[in-house]
């Protein structure tokens, strides 16, 4: 499929407000439902998977310190957000990057210098993360009636995933460290048999039992660290 940045989905959203409107003849009565409804927004794996960490194809990470890159992207990040608010969005979940320094391409990939992990890539989208958390805290208080919690994937994931195995991916993959970057599986190779114990279905993407995880930890906290300020069982409560 083709990927739609979150700018284009931002106008796509605009113009579903604008069918809503037209369904419920004004806008007081959409701007009513919309403030009751949870957007969930996780972006950033791609920026670092698809651009960052592929120096042999963009230029980002020889003009850019991961701190700097951080900043960048919290900077767009930030205005598109106000854009989604001012087309109505009140409760908004923001999902951080997960570590992607442990999935199985970027093992593969890099050296991990002993570490289960790929540290240095880990210790690059935490710089996304830590300005995220304080986005989160900067428009809550500068927006009227903003509502914005942030979850902590990266925490979540961090800890031993409900007795999941890892790190192999469950289907068959390509030389993951000569493809070009193709991280998905082979066509027609069959998976793992049980991929509900899986935590990667191919070289960077979760399973449905590693999402699982994550879901029900960001809707009830299990740990105080895993949403700020509030989970989304309380956001919808409000």
């Amino acid at each position: 499929g083709t990927v739609i940045s979150f700018s284009k989905q931002l106008l796509n959203h605009k113009t579903t407000v604008s069918r809503i409107v037209s369904l419920l003849g004004d806008e007081k009565s959409t701007e009513k439902n919309l403030s009751k409804c949870i957007y969930t927004v996780g972006i950033g794996s791609n920026d670092y998977i698809n651009n960052y960490l592929m120096p042999q194809f963009y230029p980002t990470s020889r003009l850019h310190m991961p701190d700097q890159y951080a900043a960048l992207l919290i900077e767009q990040y930030s205005q598109q957000l106000k854009t989604l608010y001012s087309y109505g969005a009140r409760k908004v979940a923001l999902f951080g990057i997960g570590p992607i320094g442990c999935t199985p391409g970027n093992i593969a990939t890099y050296d991990t210098n002993g570490s289960l992990c790929v540290d240095f890539i880990n210790k690059a989208v935490q710089e996304f993360n830590i300005r995220l958390k304080t986005l989160v805290d900067n428009l809550n208080h500068n927006l009227q009636d903003a509502k914005f919690i942030y979850v902590n994937v990266y925490g979540i994931s961090s800890g031993p995933l409900a007795g999941l195995q890892g790190p192999n991916p469950c289907c068959s993959v390509a030389n993951i460290a000569n493809n070009g970057g193709i991280l998905t599986c082979i066509p027609f190779s069959p998976p793992c048999p049980v991929r509900a114990l899986e935590v990667f279905y191919d070289a960077t993407h979760p399973t449905e039992a590693a999402n699982l995880v994550v879901a029900g930890r960001s809707y009830v906290s299990l740990l105080p660290s895993d949403t700020h300020p509030i989970d989304i069982r309380q956001l919808a409560r409000l």
